[in-house]
C-alpha cells in the first residue's frame, strides 16, 4: 500500500529508487506515528470526524500494533512503502471502511515531521541522561585522583604542572556547553507540526491544540509553512548538538590513545578493554577509544551533509528531505552506543604514577618559579629573564612546592561549583 496510490503502477525501478530503505529505517519511529495517530484520531473524533464507537475501533487496532512493536513482531513488508502506509494499511485490512478515515487531516508531510520530532524529543531526552552519567563518572575520577599530578603540554611540548584530577573535570565541565545546545535543539522540536498537512493546512475544523496536549509538545508550530519549514532546519539544529557533544567526546578519546602510548605511559586499562595485533603479541591497543573518535569525527561532519542538502530549497515540501532521515537517525543511536562504552570504559581507568624527577619534566615548573620571584618583589618581565637565563645556563632547579589556590585549578579545582553548573544545565 502506497499513501498516494491512484490505481496507476509505477516502475518497479523508480519505486525501489524512491523509497530507499524507508522500511527498515523506519522501524525507529513506528511507535512515535503510534503516538501521533493516537492523538490524530482521539481529535478526529472531539471535532466530529469520527465516531465514538470509530474511534474505539481505531484505538484497537492502535494498540495491537503497539504489542507487536513492543514484542519485536512489527515488520514493514515489501507492499508497504514506509511505516506511515503500514499502519494505515493495518488498519483498513482489520477495520476496514473505519481505517480508511484515519488519513482525514493530515498528510504524509506532516505524519514523517511529527513522528521525527517525537523520536528526536526522545531520544535527545535519553542522550541528556547518559551525559549526565557520564559527568558524574567524570567528576567522582576528578575527587579520586585530584593530587595526582599529570604534565600539561601546549603545542604538544611539556609545558605546565596539571593534575588527573584537572583533566577529568576539565571534560566534565565542558559537557555542560554541550547540554546547552542539547536543550536549545529539545526546544527546537518540542513544537507540534501536526496538522500542517501538506504544508498548507487543512479546510478541515481541527484542533491542533488539542493533539499538541494529546502528544506532549510543549508548544504548537501555529503557521503551517513555517511547520513544514521545520523539515531539515531541525535536523541541522540537532546535528550541530550532536557534533559539539562529539567533539568534546572526540577530543576526550584522543588524550587517551595518546597518554596510553608508552611514550606519554600515563595511564592503562585492563586487558579485557584492550585489543592485541595478529603478529605482535605485545601490543594493548586502544581501539575502543580510537573508535570512539572515528564515529565522533564522522558525526561531527554530519551538520555539513544535512546543509548541503537543504541549502537554498525554496519553502514547501521537497524529496530530497528523505535524505535527511537515515544518516540523522544513525548519528542518534550512534552517539548512544558511544556514551555508553564510553561511560563504562572510563570507570575502568587506570591512572599511573608520574615521575617528576624525569629529565623531560625538568621545566615543568619554570612558570612556577618565575611567579615565586614575583611574589618576592621582581617585576614579571625581569623575573621571566631570570628564570630563562638559568635555564640557558644550565642552572634552573625546579620548586615544586608552589600552590595554585585561584578557583578552577590544580589545588583547587571548584567541583561543588561545576556540579551545581550541571545541575541547573540538565534540569
Amino acid at each position: 500500500m502506497k499513501l498516494w496510490d491512484k490505481g496507476i503502477s509505477i516502475d518497479d525501478k523508480i519505486e525501489a529508487f524512491t523509497v530507499g530503505n524507508d522500511r527498515e529505517l523506519d522501524l525507529k519511529i513506528a511507535k512515535y506515528d503510534l503516538i501521533a495517530s493516537w492523538a490524530h484520531a482521539r481529535m478526529l473524533e472531539k471535532v466530529g470526524l469520527l465516531t465514538t464507537d470509530e474511534l474505539q475501533q481505531i484505538e484497537i487496532g492502535l494498540n495491537q500494533l503497539e504489542v507487536q512493536i513492543v514484542e519485536g513482531t512489527f515488520n514493514i513488508g515489501a507492499s508497504y512503502e514506509d511505516v506511515h502506509s503500514k499502519i494505515e494499511g493495518y488498519l483498513i485490512e482489520t477495520l476496514g471502511e473505519t481505517g480508511k478515515k484515519i488519513h482525514t487531516a493530515r498528510s504524509r508531510n506532516d505524519q514523517v515531521l511529527v513522528a521525527l520530532q517525537l523520536y528526536y524529543k526522545d531520544n535527545l531526552g535519553l542522550i541528556k541522561s547518559q551525559v549526565k552519567t557520564l559527568f558524574e563518572t567524570l567528576i567522582d575520577l576528578a575527587q579520586q585522583h585530584q593530587g595526582k599530578v599529570l604534565p600539561g603540554y601546549t603545542h604538544l611540548q611539556v609545558a605546565m604542572p596539571s593534575s588527573f584530577g584537572l583533566w577529568f573535570s576539565a571534560y566534565a565541565e565542558s559537557l555542560i556547553d554541550d547540554i546547552y545546545l542539547i536543550n536549545a535543539a529539545i526546544k527546537i522540536v518540542d513544537q507540534n507540526p501536526l496538522g500542517s498537512a501538506a504544508g498548507y493546512g487543512s479546510s478541515f475544523p481541527i484542533d491542533r491544540e488539542f493533539t499538541t496536549r494529546e502528544m506532549g509538545f510543549s508548544t504548537l508550530k501555529y503557521n503551517v509553512v513555517a511547520a513544514q519549514m521545520s523539515r531539515g532546519k531541525n535536523e541541522r539544529i540537532l546535528a550541530s548538538a550532536l557534533g559539539s557533544l562529539c567533539g568534546t567526546l572526540s577530543k576526550f578519546a584522543m588524550d587517551i590513545c595518546l597518554y596510553m602510548s608508552q611514550n606519554f605511559d600515563f595511564i592503562s586499562f585492563p586487558d579485557a578493554l584492550t585489543t592485541g595485533s595478529s603478529i605482535m603479541p605485545h601490543k594493548k591497543n586502544p581501539d575502543v577509544f580510537e573508535l570512539i573518535r572515528g564515529k565522533c569525527n564522522k558525526i561531527q561532519a554530519l551538520q555539513t551533509e544535512m546543509l548541503l542538502i537543504t541549502t537554498n530549497l525554496p519553502s514547501g515540501y521537497h524529496r530530497d528531505f528523505q535524505l535527511l532521515k537515515e544518516n540523522m537517525i544513525q548519528a542518534i543511536e550512534d552517539v548512544k552506543e558511544v556514551l555508553e562504552i564510553f561511560n563504562y570504559s572510563i570507570q575502568q581507568i587506570r591512572i599511573k604514577d608520574v615521575d617528576l624527577n624525569d629529565e623531560k619534566y625538568q621545566y615543568l615548573f619554570t612558570v612556577d618559579s618565575i611567579n615565586n620571584l614575583v611574589v618576592e618583589g621582581v617585576p614579571f618581565r625581569e623575573a621571566y629573564q631570570v628564570i630563562a637565563k638559568q635555564i640557558q645556563d644550565g642552572q634552573y632547579k625546579s620548586d615544586m612546592s608552589k600552590k595554585h589556590s585561584h578557583i578552577g585549578s590544580i589545588h583547587n579545582l571548584g567541583l561543588k561549583e561545576i556540579k551545581a553548573k550541571f545541575t541547573k544545565a540538565i534540569n
